[in-house]
């Protein structure tokens, strides 16, 4: 397992990495899985649906729009936000995309747990909450059972870009922060530490050993 934190930069970027990183695995299985973590310049993401009721009036929204080659309605990216992509096989993992997201699911909320946090899935919704307030957002892809995209945590910064739009679709949804739950000043980095920790040890996701200084790359 290959993990990086890039730091910030343009959706597009981001966009053409994970596809490199898939090809690389598509074209060789047994070449490491990656997890790509990284803050996105702002920009509003929405996935594969006839439905783009979500983003409102395109016109007015304050940042770009792009639509990408995930499942889900329309989401913010931007500054303070921590994004995961997983470029994983999951033929080993047992082929399952349901049990993936649920996977991705326990990794945040074992994230936010480590800043004495507590979060919960709902049912019938991906992601994570705290209460009534949404935390996390999960959008994946999947090609040849390689995946692409994943997860977006909020970590501190500016949630107002989340007023512009239906967030996940889901009318009425009020966003939060780990800062705003945790009332401690947080960085991104560091809680992108906690997650590729974690993540090393989640069932259906890493390996069950911590990840070790050279496989863990930041910069």
């Amino acid at each position: 397992m290959t993990v990086r934190y890039l730091g910030r930069m343009k959706f597009s970027d981001a966009l053409a990495l994970q596809e490199e990183a898939a090809a690389r695995k598509i074209a060789d299985p047994e070449s490491d899985d990656e997890l790509l973590l990284l803050e996105h310049e702002p920009v509003y993401t929405i996935g594969r649906t006839p439905d783009q009721s979500s983003l409102g009036n395109t016109t007015q929204l304050p940042h770009p729009v792009v639509q990408i080659g995930r499942g889900g309605q329309a989401t913010y990216h931007g500054p303070g936000q921590l994004v995961g992509y997983p470029i994983l096989d999951l033929r080993p993992r047992g082929q399952d995309l349901h049990r993936y997201l649920r996977a991705l699911e326990h990794l945040l909320i074992l994230t936010l747990a480590d800043f004495h946090v507590t979060a919960s899935r709902r049912e019938g919704l991906t992601g994570v909450w705290v209460g009534e307030k949404k935390i996390a957002s999960i959008g994946v892809g999947v090609r040849r059972w390689i995946t692409l995209h994943g997860f977006a945590l909020n970590v501190c910064g500016d949630l107002s870009p989340f007023q512009q739009i239906t967030p996940c679709g889901i009318a009425g949804v009020e966003m939060t922060s780990l800062e705003i739950e945790s009332g401690q000043a947080l960085e991104v980095m560091s809680v992108a530490k906690n997650v590729a920790a974690i993540f090393a040890a989640t069932p259906g996701l890493g390996s069950a050993e911590p990840f070790g200084s050279r496989d863990f790359q930041f910069g």
